[in-house]
């Protein structure tokens, strides 16, 4: 027999058919009877059948023909509204689709498992997971510990032992003992009162990145879960039930508390819910649509879901990846400018790193030195100015190594304390099942991945700093020997004025953005919690500021491509032209004005999607394979670099 989950009004209802060559509407009309069927007042209607309504999907809200069968319409299971004409959105329905849905619109449900342990996930393993890449399996060693972690639990309960979290209440309420008969309603009242945060949903990514890496840290077995609930939160994250968590409340002290609670009442069966079945619905509806139940709390096992920094944690994942993308892009597109902008690449010379040789530095010089190195990719641009009058350029060409050589190493650095923090067992307490004993510590602050992201942020806004002064110098005609703003017919066409506009405001909301979270602290708990980490703030505000990074670096390199163009038929080197390519084919020539918004948004795409890196990097280790060792002794021979070098800046001098 078919069965529909149907919205009416604030309420959900399950609708069961006879069988599927019912219509539409007689299912739009069977939930409203169902819905007025308990109403005092009807529900406020005279009729059932004097109604008029609508009937919409929730996954992607299209309108349902009234006339249609609902074996052609639906599907099993599915999830529809019914909309009375005349209401307003009920204030408690959620769209039924989160922010970027064409991110989500494709997905399939994925055939492959990653086993976790605990112990050996990677930032990048994270990020696919939250993709959808990859469904969840424990490994053999990892179901033993958690299964031993759950017995140490249950002796302590069957022996009545005062331990806190298990026995006893929370924070303040740790010296409250709680009878047997109530530990269930514990941990439950605790998921309750935790789930207090507010703001906007996390995408369904963030979502099964968070529950993901909870998985993880349970897998480690210090938690106190039961094996069969640890299953059952594998279940749900495999059929990609995903609780609704708003992305505001935590303070990343005794973990991050609120976001991990809406976690866990999704898990209960309380609470909303999104899957790329049902779009938004209520969590009992979603589970049971996916053939899962709800779980049932064992002692410490609501505590066991909620004790960590994974949210702060798992953003700081996505952080990492994003950081690391876009500055190997970074120099790309500053590669890109240079060459438009006819500078020298004497700069990036490998004794000059090695003087200084800071490993991002080296790395950064080395990458420019592949897409611009004319006696392996030979660049008409840079033939055309060799013997020309220029000294020397602007430092944000020619310190694109130091600049962006100190972003390369301080993702690195930020990484490995990252990928410290995701197979860290961070509860509390921490249950020692070979001890014998459970002991409170305090590995759930979140101060590490806190000042780490911190970090990171302010390192990887300086990509956009100096990106925004690249823009500049491209729609400067003092500056760039162009057509001001890149555009033809200036005065009735304003070309990139505007778009520059656009990145020294994303540069000047950055400075604000990097002013570091973790540095604040305020007490709560009632002082039991006396010092926190602010960290959940660290990573919202630290992936802002990386998406800053990547838009600004995106109207450069569409300033860079448009820039090409008017030294046509003049052509760069082989990976830049491949760069170029790669452009416009979702951005054509910028002729006359036209709208801009999506041309810098489609670029972006490419950006986030590491497409520019994808076409540039087989030229990026050809030449390091070519190249190993690169360094040598410095000499007084160290100029002589072949005939086809770039030798407008070969007498330097110093600046006064």
């Amino acid at each position: 027999m078919p069965r529909y989950t149907v919205h009416i009004r604030g309420e959900w209802l399950a609708v069961p058919c006879k069988d599927d060559s019912d219509t539409v509407g007689w299912l739009g009309k069977e939930a409203l009877r169902r819905y007025v069927k308990n109403k005092p007042d009807n529900g406020g209607f005279e009729s059932v059948d004097d109604v008029q309504f609508f009937v919409r999907r929730c996954k992607g809200l299209g309108l349902l023909d009234h006339d249609d069968s609902l074996g052609a319409a639906l599907e099993d299971n599915d999830f529809v509204e019914v909309v009375v004409q005349g209401d307003v959105m009920s204030p408690d329905f959620i769209p039924s689709q989160p922010e970027g849905i064409h991110l989500y619109s494709k997905y399939r449900e994925p055939e492959q498992y990653m086993y976790l342990d605990g112990n050996s996930l990677t930032a990048e393993d994270l990020v696919n997971l939250g993709k959808g890449l990859y469904k969840i399996k424990l490994t053999p060693e990892a179901e033993r510990k958690v299964k031993q972690s759950g017995e140490l639990i249950e002796k302590i309960v069957k022996e009545q032992k005062v331990v806190y979290g298990i026995t006893t209440g929370f924070g303040k309420f740790a010296r409250t003992v709680i009878p047997i008969s109530k530990l269930k309603e514990l941990q439950v009242n605790l998921i309750r009162s935790h789930s207090a945060g507010v703001g906007k949903p996390l995408t369904p990514d963030r979502s099964r990145m968070l529950l993901a890496l909870r998985i993880n840290v349970l897998a480690k077995g210090y938690s106190g879960i039961s094996l069969e609930t640890l299953h059952q939160v594998i279940e749900a994250f495999n059929a990609s039930c995903l609780p609704y968590i708003p992305e505001k409340g935590t303070v990343g002290a005794s973990g991050d508390l609120a976001p991990l609670a809406h976690l866990a009442l999704g898990l209960i069966g309380e609470g909303k819910m999104w899957s790329p079945k049902s779009g938004w619905a209520d969590a009992k509806y979603v589970l049971e649509a996916h053939g899962l139940k709800p779980i049932s709390l064992r002692p410490k096992e609501g505590l066991a879901l909620i004790n960590g920094t994974q949210m702060i944690t798992s953003l700081g994942c996505e952080a990492v990846e994003r950081a690391k993308a876009i500055a190997q892009q970074a120099d790309i597109i500053a590669a890109l400018t240079l060459e438009v902008l006819k500078g020298t690449t004497r700069a990036f010379d490998s004794d000059i790193q090695a003087l200084r040789p800071h490993p991002g530095q080296i790395e950064v010089a080395s990458r420019f030195r592949s897409l611009l190195d004319s006696d392996h990719h030979p660049s008409e641009i840079a033939d055309s100015h060799r013997f020309c009058d220029r000294v020397q350029d602007a430092y944000t060409l020619r310190c694109c190594p130091q600049v962006h050589g100190v972003v390369n190493d301080t993702i690195n650095f930020v990484k490995n304390i990252i990928t410290t923090e995701i197979n860290s067992a961070t509860d509390n307490p921490m249950v020692f099942a070979e001890r014998g004993e459970t002991i409170s510590g305090g590995n759930f602050h979140g101060e590490y991945p806190a000042k780490a992201l911190d970090y990171l942020a302010i390192g990887v806004h300086e990509l956009a700093a100096i990106s925004e002064r690249r823009i500049e110098r491209l729609c400067n005609p003092s500056l760039s020997e162009l057509p001001a703003f890149l555009v033809t017919e200036g005065g009735l066409n304003s070309g990139f004025m505007i778009a520059h506009c656009t990145a020294a405001s994303l540069v000047s909301e950055n400075k604000a953005l990097c002013h570091p979270s973790s540095v604040d602290s305020l007490s709560t708990s009632a002082a039991t919690e006396d010092h926190v980490s602010m960290g959940g703030w660290a990573a919202r505000k630290c992936l802002r500021v990386i998406e800053h990074v990547e838009q600004v670096l995106a109207i450069e390199l569409l300033a860079a491509c448009q820039g090409i163009e008017f030294l046509r038929p003049l052509r760069t080197t082989t990976p830049l032209e491949k760069v170029y390519d790669l452009v416009r084919t979702v951005v054509r020539p910028w002729m006359k004005d036209r709208f801009m918004a999506p041309d810098i948004d489609a670029v972006h795409r490419l950006l986030v999607e590491e497409k520019v890196w994808e076409v540039a990097v087989p030229y990026i280790e050809k030449y390091r394979m070519e190249h190993i060792p690169e360094s040598r002794p410095v000499s007084p021979t160290a100029f002589s670099l072949g005939s086809k070098m770039n030798m407008c800046s070969l007498h330097d001098h110093n600046e006064q």
